[in-house]
């Protein structure tokens, strides 16, 4: 009897487009609509067949991809998602026509030629022997080869991923973001050094951060995951990355401080962001371990015991980076092992993110850096303390406000810099004031032993000598002034005239009418981006501009794949790119420049490419930023969505439109330079500050004032 994929009230408003209040009413005016098939009295769950059939009897039921259809019919899998991964590898392997062909298999060929096709890879996934497919799977095998074919596998693995139920982890168990993963990986790389290997991660979920490694070129990759489905994702993601490289990929289900599946692996590094908070670790059947080679962990420092399986496959010289949760670093429970890996020279770096850089959001979580010392090595003298949270950050445990974004790439930057400064010189390391210190060990070993960056990095004095200080505050004096200057140089200039009594008026046109009249194309990014578990790509890679990056002003910092799928939007210099989502009612158009063309577009950001010999884009992004027009424009009250197709600009000659750009691009000239005329003041004050009271700076004598020094002399 075949499975019947059930939805709910928030998947069927996905589905049909349209918002949960408009579900609930549904449900409660219309008498015919499909009664509840399971779920709870509090979120039931509904026959997705009969959602479909009554939705297109009303013509609500848009018009779907083909992603669309496999994420739909996953749920109707016998045997879970997961058993459609060995199909999602065979098929990718196959011929365009090979491809074609088994899609268009009857339904009673289809399950016994896909059946024959995945034997060859299913050794290479985790759980997928003897998989096999019967009539029942006929749906889901033949959306899942469509969305191979118009979608390729990568964009597969994801839907499936999305609809497995295991893709929830337990708590304490999260995946790592493309961002974090890749700035990880990023940190095993030596300048001027081959990059590491063998690369083990023995908690690798869906595989992210051996994704990260592949990117820049391991050997070899080996995981191994507790849950089957993630292992078996892991796999696929990995075979899919590494096809067209002699990467060896290897990916082993089961529980790594249990039963490891690598005893005997040396690995030149370890990657790993280990379960939080688990007491149910092994504590009692472990203790006898030969891996604790610091001390036998407690029941509450599962990290801890994370962090030596790691260190116990390392190589000599080989480094481990892990994600780790704040309290590693200052629990009591934990204090000897942490003195331990301080005295033995393991403990390397540890690094604090703010809240938000990955689960749990509310916690600032922090890297730590291990590695196996050589036997014949000096040991190391300090370890690299770095807070990368932003003064003003909530608290660990408060979770950051709306108006409070954090900027990736500054901490990032921060947190990259500090390491590879440190990494080539460890024993003349220059301290940042207020994010990174090298710390000498026997500091750190006082009775609590904690590693909290914040309580080292912004307790340390100013690092730096007085008359350094002094000539550096001179320094961003003399810019702070060099700025106001340009500032008020901007805000000068010939009168802004009246136009007479009353205000100009124009006929207009819709962004709708230029569209059909060839005046300007309109752009969105492609479906394939806006899915999750993007591919981790190299650093000089075309990243992709993100709704924060045009409403922050700044450049495109979002990762973008190292392979693109041939759909992206690349954008060009005089391009005019809208947020679509409106914050505070009002939102900014943005001309692109040099520095952005050649980057990708991302989500959420409508691209218009106007004519250039019918459209100036500084005119067009000035009156599509005006605020009557985009309140005219948009919909929606906690989220406000703009629909530029309703956007209206006046009908102008060319060259008037040129004047009216030129004043535009004056005006945003103007909020760069007043942007970082602020930013200069906020640094030189902060500077300043520090220097009075680190003792490095005195106060300034007010004007015809003599000094403390001039008073006693006269005594």
């Amino acid at each position: 009897m075949p499975r019947h994929a059930q939805v709910t009230a928030a998947e069927i408003s996905r589905l049909a487009g349209v918002t949960r209040a408009t579900v609930s009413n549904w449900r409660r005016r219309h008498s015919d609509f499909p009664a509840p098939s399971g779920g709870t009295d509090t979120s039931p769950a509904y026959d997705l067949d009969a959602v479909q059939t009554w939705l297109a009897a009303r013509g609500q039921l848009p018009a779907t991809s083909a992603a669309d259809d496999l994420r739909t019919a996953a749920r109707a899998a016998w045997a879970g998602p997961s058993t459609l991964l060995p199909l999602v590898l065979a098929a990718s392997r196959m011929t365009e026509s090979d491809l074609k062909q088994l899609v268009d298999l009857p339904d009673t060929q289809l399950p016994g030629q896909a059946s024959r096709a995945i034997r060859p890879y299913l050794d290479e996934i985790p759980g997928a022997a003897g998989t096999t497919y019967s009539a029942r799977d006929v749906a889901p095998l033949r959306a899942l080869l469509r969305c191979v074919a118009e979608e390729g596998a990568r964009r597969a693995t994801e839907v499936l991923a999305e609809s497995d139920p295991d893709g929830s982890y337990a708590s304490g168990m999260y995946d790592t973001p493309a961002p974090v993963a890749s700035l990880m990986a990023e940190m095993l790389a030596e300048p001027g050094e081959p990059y590491p290997a063998v690369v083990l991660d023995p908690a690798c979920g869906a595989g992210g951060l051996l994704l990260a490694a592949a990117a820049r070129g391991a050997e070899r990759l080996c995981g191994q995951e507790i849950l089957a489905s993630q292992a078996a994702q892991a796999a696929v993601r990995l075979a899919l990355q590494t096809e067209t490289t002699r990467a060896q990929v290897t990916v082993r289900a089961a529980d790594s401080l249990r039963a490891d599946a690598y005893p005997a692996l040396v690995a030149d590094a370890v990657l790993s962001t280990p379960p939080y908070g688990n007491r149910d670790w092994g504590h009692e059947e472990l203790a006898y371990d030969s891996r604790w080679v610091y001390g036998l962990p407690p029941k509450s420092e599962s990290e801890l015991a994370w962090l030596q399986h790691c260190f116990a496959h390392l190589a000599e010289g080989g480094r481990a980076i892990l994600l780790m949760p704040p309290a590693a670093a200052e629990r009591s429970a934990g204090r000897r092992i942490r003195a331990e890996l301080l005295r033995s020279g393991a403990l390397r770096a540890v690094i604090a993110f703010p809240p938000g850089v990955a689960q749990p959001l509310h916690i600032g979580l922090q890297l730590w850096v291990i590695e196996r010392p050589h036997p014949q090595g000096a040991l190391p003298r300090t370890v690299l303390i770095v807070d990368t949270v932003p003064t003003g950050t909530p608290a660990t445990g408060q979770p950051p406000s709306k108006r409070q974004t954090m900027d990736w790439p500054a901490v990032r930057e921060n947190a990259l810099r500090a390491w590879n400064d440190y990494d080539r010189h460890p024993n003349n390391f220059d301290p940042v004031p207020g994010v990174a210190q090298a710390m000498p060990i026997i500091d750190l070993l006082d009775e609590t032993v904690d590693l909290t960056p914040a309580r080292h990095v912004r307790a340390t004095p100013v690092p730096a000598m007085p008359d350094e200080l002094a000539a550096m505050s001179f320094e961003l004096r003399s810019r702070m002034r060099r700025a106001a200057t340009g500032l008020l140089t901007l805000s000068g200039g010939q009168p802004w005239a009246a136009v007479g009594s009353g205000p100009r008026s124009w006929r207009t046109a819709s962004i709708a009418d230029l569209l059909r009249g060839d005046a300007l194309t309109l752009l969105r990014a492609p479906a394939a981006l806006r899915g999750p578990m993007p591919v981790p790509a190299l650093p000089s890679a075309p990243r992709v501009l993100t709704a924060h990056d045009v409403t922050a002003h700044r450049p495109a910092s979002g990762p973008a794949e190292e392979e693109p799928a041939g759909a992206e939007v690349e954008i060009r210099a005089g391009d005019v790119i809208l947020p679509e989502l409106l914050h505070n009612g009002g939102g900014t158009a943005r001309v692109a420049d040099a520095r952005d063309a050649g980057h990708r577009l991302g989500r959420h950001l409508h691209l218009l490419r106007p004519d250039p010999t019918r459209l100036d884009p500084w005119f067009l992004a000035g009156f599509l930023s005006a605020e009557e027009n985009l309140s005219s424009s948009s919909s929606g009250t906690t989220v406000v969505r703009l629909d530029p197709r309703r956007l209206r600009v006046p009908l102008l000659p060319l060259a008037e439109q040129r004047r009216y750009g030129r004043a535009f691009r004056q005006l945003s000239a103007l909020r760069s330079a007043a942007d970082i005329a602020h930013r200069l003041a906020d640094e030189t004050a902060r500077t300043l500050a520090a220097g009075l009271t680190g003792g490095a700076l005195e106060p300034p004598c007010s004007p015809g004032q003599p000094d403390e020094g001039t008073l006693e002399g006269s005594r």
